[in-house]
């Protein structure tokens, strides 16, 4: 978990006449601020990726008070696992006693102690402060027992404590990297013979994520994103990293020109446009294109090639999402790609960019490991079926499909395509892993095909998983 720059613990505070406490210096804002984020992912299953920036212009907090409200809450997201395992230890209250808005902020203040260089003294008294602002002075006290047990050993030292060496291995990366242990075996599955990748899988989801933008061609050029402070990306020809400040900054992501998107979303989108096919190449479809990424750039390419998008979502939300995206010829409806609205076999490419537990992304949704459990992959694979049917009679034969999902799960990926293929004679599978490096050469590690998977630890990518498919003539 990265650290943060050192911050005072001031602990001034106002009252507003006939309100709430309020904090009166920045620092209390920016602690108030990703608590409040943290307890809405809790209470209404907010996404901390939307609300955040949203509560940061609300409140005004830009510069370093934005960087470290970000981290306060992406971290205490992230490490909630971990945190648990030790405030267990340090609580004299079983946790499940402890109510839940108070329990958020003993995990933000542990997360200041032990993943940050907030001084401990700092960090103990503006959580304590916090807590009495919103449990009252005797929970308070409470956090300022708590807290300071926490802030009596550093992070290695409770390591040692809470995942020992001698522990059963799910367990102790389990608690280390803070994953629930189903994600952890799942993930250790997908990684297939033992290379000793799991630790250095587990810890990069729990890193920082890169900010990377992509430049729509013919809509804007990675030369632009450079001029505005991005820096050069190792993969796609189209994508720059923007190391710090606001992507709204840029006027092209501003106007839609380009956008925010992970390297492996644009590469897989690459590969589609890539893959070899029989006949002509002027229909393509995205079946499930909100809220856009993939369609606004795969609208780009078929622009170029003077091809045209068909971009469809069942949720006329999203479909409203893929109409920013994507440029003037790509043509959007509101359809279930499950029981398509248009005649079989009528296009050239298409993309299915399925449903799916989002495993692959979570750097980016730390949430997300703690809000779906093992039942959600069973629940998601017969929609995820559907979808690659529905794709597989859209496209003519000599077409090709891409079947993505952002999730390395077995159950969401391979076996699902297998599961498909089985019952059909007229598809084969093309080499996946072949079509994107012989677009971008320095790609590696992807797996020996015919599917491809991406791999943060690897990449530096959501671990996007990669099927391409062509119907038999």
């Amino acid at each position: 978990m990265p650290p943060t720059r050192n911050r005072r613990g001031d602990r001034d505070k106002t009252r507003r006449p006939g309100g709430p406490r309020q904090t009166g210096r920045p620092q209390d804002m920016v602690r108030r601020t990703a608590f409040d984020v943290i307890r809405a992912v809790a209470t209404r299953d907010a996404y901390a990726n939307l609300l955040l920036p949203a509560r940061l212009r609300d409140r005004g907090l830009t510069g370093r008070d934005a960087a470290l409200a970000t981290e306060l809450t992406y971290g205490t997201l992230r490490g909630r696992g971990t945190y648990d395992a030790v405030l267990a230890l340090c609580s004299d209250r079983e946790l499940r006693r402890v109510d839940a808005p108070l329990l958020d902020v003993l995990r933000l203040g542990t997360h200041q102690i032990l993943a940050t260089r907030i001084p401990p003294h700092a960090a103990v008294g503006t959580a304590v402060e916090l807590a009495r602002t919103v449990s009252g002075p005797g929970q308070a006290k409470f956090a300022n027992a708590v807290l300071r047990k926490v802030a009596a050993r550093d992070m290695d030292a409770w390591l040692a404590i809470i995942a020992p060496s001698d522990a059963d291995a799910t367990t102790r990366l389990s608690v280390a990297h803070s994953h629930p242990k189903w994600i952890v075996s799942a993930l250790r599955d997908a990684l297939g013979p033992d290379r000793g990748e799991i630790d250095a899988l587990l810890a990069a989801d729990n890193a920082r994520p890169r900010v990377t933008l992509v430049a729509r061609p013919g809509r804007a050029t990675v030369d632009e994103l450079y001029d505005a402070g991005a820096e050069p990306s190792p993969y796609s020809p189209y994508a720059a990293l923007l190391p710090e400040g606001d992507p709204a900054g840029i006027a092209a992501v501003r106007e839609g020109r380009a956008a925010v998107q992970d390297e492996a979303s644009q590469l897989v989108a690459m590969a589609l446009a890539a893959a070899p096919l029989d006949g002509p190449d002027t229909r393509w479809a995205d079946l499930c294109a909100g809220p856009g990424g993939k369609a606004g750039l795969l609208s780009a390419l078929a622009t170029e090639r003077d091809a045209r998008l068909l971009a469809a979502d069942v949720q006329p939300h999203r479909a409203g999402l893929v109409a920013r995206a994507v440029d003037d010829r790509a043509g959007i409806i509101v359809a279930d790609g499950t029981a398509p609205a248009w005649r079989p076999g009528v296009f050239d490419r298409v993309m299915v960019d399925a449903p799916c537990t989002g495993l692959g992304a979570l750097r980016r949704r730390p949430e997300a490991r703690w809000r779906r459990g093992p039942e959600a992959v069973a629940e998601l694979g017969p929609l995820q079926r559907a979808l690659l049917a529905g794709a597989l009679d859209s496209v003519r034969p000599g077409g090709v499909v891409a079947y993505v999902t952002c999730s390395p799960h077995l159950a969401e990926t391979r076996v699902v395509v297998d599961d498909v293929l089985r019952a059909r004679q007229d598809v084969e599978r093309l080499d996946s892993p072949a079509v994107l490096t012989s677009a971008v050469p320095e790609l590696a590690g992807l797996g020996e095909g015919p599917y491809a998977q991406f791999w943060p630890h690897r990449h530096g990518t959501d671990a996007m998983f990669l099927a391409l498919l062509r119907r038999a003539d």
